[in-house]
């Protein structure tokens, strides 16, 4: 199971094993073999506009053996959800802002704008899932395509509106990591078990997260 541990600002995801693990995380992205999955939560002034990020984390990340996220979304506000399907199971870790929401196929028009004082902060959707199945690189590409399709349908289902009236799709910020151990496994589809238990467990932690900022934050940021 992965072990969740809590030490602002990070968050870090055990995965109890070192697995292969696939994403566009902004530290170690890509195909990698990783036991840890973490979030840095920052603020604006963590991140000014001449700062390279990329350095950035890769000192904070020295003797940090993990991909890691990056987040504005307090961290302390984080979703676990589980779904087993025949014998795969399929563990999600999640943590959802919608502050910088947007609608796939358009972008909002931010320009003139102070958005530290609309907005309490931007957050952004940061999902790891572990997958019990063993997975070929093949099959963590599909995996990754099926969390992403969960993630769109959780927050389509969450109704936020951007500015403009659309209903979002994700966050112009989002990260997916999923990880599952090394094998022959090609296929990660909607007809298999590992698709239908990755999907639902993504989905419900995405839920969870959007609901919440929605009841708290959200009603000052919809537009």
């Amino acid at each position: 199971m992965m072990q969740v541990t809590l030490a602002a600002p990070w968050l870090d995801c055990d995965l109890g094993a070192p697995h292969r693990v696939l994403s566009w995380a902004p530290h170690r992205p890509g195909y990698q073999i990783a036991q840890h999955i973490q979030w840095r939560q920052v603020r604006n002034a963590d991140l000014p506009a001449d700062l390279d990020v990329a350095a950035w984390l890769a000192r904070e990340m020295a003797g940090r053996d993990a991909v890691c996220l990056l987040t504005s979304r307090d961290i302390a506000h984080h979703h676990l959800a589980r779904a087993t399907v025949e014998d795969v199971t399929a563990e999600t870790l999640a943590t959802v802002g919608l502050s910088n929401a947007e609608t796939v196929g358009a972008r909002v028009d931010r320009a003139g704008r102070n958005w530290d004082k609309v907005l309490p902060s931007y957050g952004t959707i940061n999902i790891a899932v572990k997958l019990s199945l063993p997975l070929s690189d093949t099959g963590l590409l599909e995996a990754l395509s099926i969390a992403t399709q969960a993630r769109t349908a959780a927050i389509i289902a969450a109704g936020h509106r951007v500015p403009g009236g659309r209903t979002a799709t994700g966050t112009g910020t989002d990260c997916i990591v999923v990880a599952a151990p090394p094998g022959a496994q090609d296929y990660a589809g909607l007809h298999t078990a590992q698709g239908e238990a990755l999907g639902r467990a993504v989905f419900d932690a995405v839920a969870r997260g959007a609901a919440e900022w929605r009841a708290t934050i959200g009603p000052q940021s919809e537009g």
